[in-house]
């Protein structure tokens, strides 16, 4: 529904009378059991209900920052104390003494005003490496999706150009937003919306005939909005050999089909390179000759929610919450790109689709309200849709911009990145932020090896965690390192703060990929195994100075296999983590 006017790319057209679907393939969801922290909410609302059987309360946990005073926190006692007629201390010390003494909890204790503090029992602390062997790279897999279908729209650039590095941040966006929406179990389509019609195309043809007139050292003038970096005259040159009949360029309509082919097949191999594959293409121009467009506008006069004025046809918008009406039918009969995109929309919803997900560039924010208002008229409040905008990618080198591409003359190319940094620093480093905020990147800091380069530093602890196990191979050769002596491992053993912070980190995996996919933000999943990553480097380094915290250690085998438990479960949850962002997961760094 929003005028896709953005700056080059191209793409393959499947089929010219709408979508081409190629299937989605994704595994079906393996559903963990419950965490600690869902097993003790559990506890402490049946030990509220038993204290006081009128109350009604969400019981929320929260970390302590300090590790010595528990594993979780609530401070349901403070909510109820004024309902239930107690002091908080008083109600929390109800709360306490009606805790069933299961083999969850170690102990409870009241702080302060009446927070109550609970410590879990070992087994229930280390019940989550056990659930991560069983799972291996599925565990975090959940299903809040249900089976139900979803629709994520992303990169859809003008056939016009290559792909630019907006475009890149858009593709890596859509694309993890995908695999965290697979991962809740939602069954996910992959789209690209493909503007095959309109000026950008015209001037894009007479953009690539003046170049082949220039060639031949005739007089030519590029058209006023013309395309100008030395891609043109690649087409040309192209189109010439290919073409010897029009040598001279004078079918125009033969030129703009070659040129935008070209286009399309250079941004499918900038899309591969990139790790991004889509399971439908969608054309615009089937939208006005499959009658699309009419039947959309029809179906919203007769619902009543349009009106003439000025000799146009408007929408309503604003009883959908938009801030004015929009029109969808100028005065002259033609439509607007306006009318275009809510047609596609809703053929989108006609096609099974109440949910939606369009990721665009920063440019489109003021289509936002308008959007979201179209979405509620066709759908009659059914449909729902969240807009995610990439915000500008800002790009340097050693601290100093780079404005400028040799190939394309007024930006930087996406595949000229890739081919300088590689597909995981881009892919990682597009998706540390949130996508609404700027992006600044230093090709300098995300090449080097150090803890300042965030998608290294998570990486190489993937291949460290990798590196205890060949080394505990080589020392320990006699040690069953297998998936059931792992699980079944003495983890009473690992009683190091470091060990246990470890251990809490993992715990959390589950909740931040569903909180990720609930609220289609990826950066925490980047931000998450940022985390971990850290957290493992600063243990591997104590390690290094206290003998008695070193993972490898023949004349202790007990512990040796719980730590390389807990290092399994971490080398697991850092691949699952990466490869939801499309990033690889390195056995060794070179």
């Amino acid at each position: 529904m929003v005028a896709r006017r953005r700056p080059p790319g191209g793409l393959r057209r499947a089929q010219s009378s709408g979508p081409y679907n190629a299937g989605f393939g994704f595994p079906p969801p393996l559903v963990p059991s419950p965490d600690s922290k869902t097993r003790l909410a559990g506890l402490v609302e049946e030990a509220v209900r038993k204290a006081f059987p009128d109350a009604d309360v969400a019981v929320e946990l929260d970390r302590p920052k300090n590790a010595d005073h528990g594993d979780f926190a609530t401070n349901v006692a403070l909510q109820l104390a004024k309902r239930v007629g107690r002091k908080p201390r008083e109600a929390a010390e109800a709360i306490v003494a009606a805790l069933v003494k299961s083999g969850e909890i170690a102990k409870a204790e009241i702080a302060g005003p009446g927070f109550i503090n609970i410590t879990l029992s070992a087994a229930a602390r280390f019940a989550v490496i056990a659930e991560i062997h069983r799972a291996g790279r599925d565990f975090g897999r959940g299903e809040t999706g249900a089976g139900r279908k979803i629709m994520v729209e992303f990169v859809s650039a003008n056939p016009t150009g290559p792909l630019h590095v907006g475009h890149g941040r858009q593709a890596a966006l859509g694309d993890a937003v995908s695999s965290l929406l697979e991962w809740q179990g939602w069954r996910v389509t992959r789209e690209f919306y493909y503007n095959d019609a309109g000026n950008q195309i015209a001037n894009l043809a007479l953009s690539v005939q003046a170049r082949i007139r220039e060639a031949r050292g005739e007089k030519a003038e590029m058209p006023k909005d013309g395309y100008l970096g030395d891609y043109i005259h690649e087409i040309a040159r192209e189109y010439v050999a290919a073409h010897f009949g029009d040598a001279a360029g004078n079918d125009l309509e033969q030129i703009r089909a070659f040129a935008v082919a070209y286009l399309r097949d250079e941004q499918d191999i900038d899309l591969r390179a990139f790790g991004v594959n889509f399971d439908s293409y969608f054309l615009e121009s089937s939208l006005y000759t499959d009658g699309k467009v009419e039947e959309t506008v029809r179906m919203l006069e007769k619902a009543g929610h349009t009106y003439e004025a000025e000799g146009a046809l408007w929408l309503r918008t604003t009883d959908f919450g938009d801030d004015k009406d929009r029109v969808m039918r100028k005065s002259d009969g033609s439509y607007t790109y306006f009318a275009s995109d809510i047609a596609y929309h809703y053929d989108k919803y006609l096609r099974g689709f109440r949910n939606m997900i369009d990721v665009l560039g920063a440019d489109h924010g003021g289509y936002v309200k308008r959007v979201e208002a179209a979405v509620k008229a066709i759908t009659g409040g059914e449909g729902s849709i969240d807009i995610k905008l990439t915000q500008l990618v800002r790009l340097f080198r050693a601290g100093e911009p780079i404005k400028m591409s040799k190939r394309a003359g007024d930006f930087v190319t996406l595949r000229e990145v890739v081919e300088e940094v590689g597909r995981d620093a881009v892919r990682f480093m597009m998706l540390y932020r949130k996508n609404d905020a700027p992006l600044d990147f230093d090709f300098a800091k995300v090449t080097e090896q150090s803890k300042d380069n965030p998608v290294f530093y998570v990486q190489y602890a993937h291949a460290r965690t990798a590196s205890i196990f060949r080394q505990a191979e080589s020392e320990m050769p006699t040690l069953s390192k297998d998936d059931a002596a792992l699980v079944n491992a003495p983890l009473a053993r690992l009683e190091d703060v470091g060990e246990l912070a470890l251990v809490r980190r993992l715990a959390e995996y589950p909740r931040i990929v569903e909180a990720a996919a609930e609220a289609h933000e990826p950066h925490r999943i980047a931000f998450y195994v940022h985390d971990l990553a850290s957290e493992f480097h600063a243990h591997w380094n104590r390690g290094k100075e206290l003998p008695q915290l070193r993972f490898i250690n023949a004349a202790e085998p007990d512990s040796t296999l719980a730590r390389l438990a807990l290092v399994r479960g971490i080398k697991l949850v850092l691949a699952a983590g990466l490869a939801i962002l499309g990033v690889s997961a390195p056995e060794e760094m070179r």
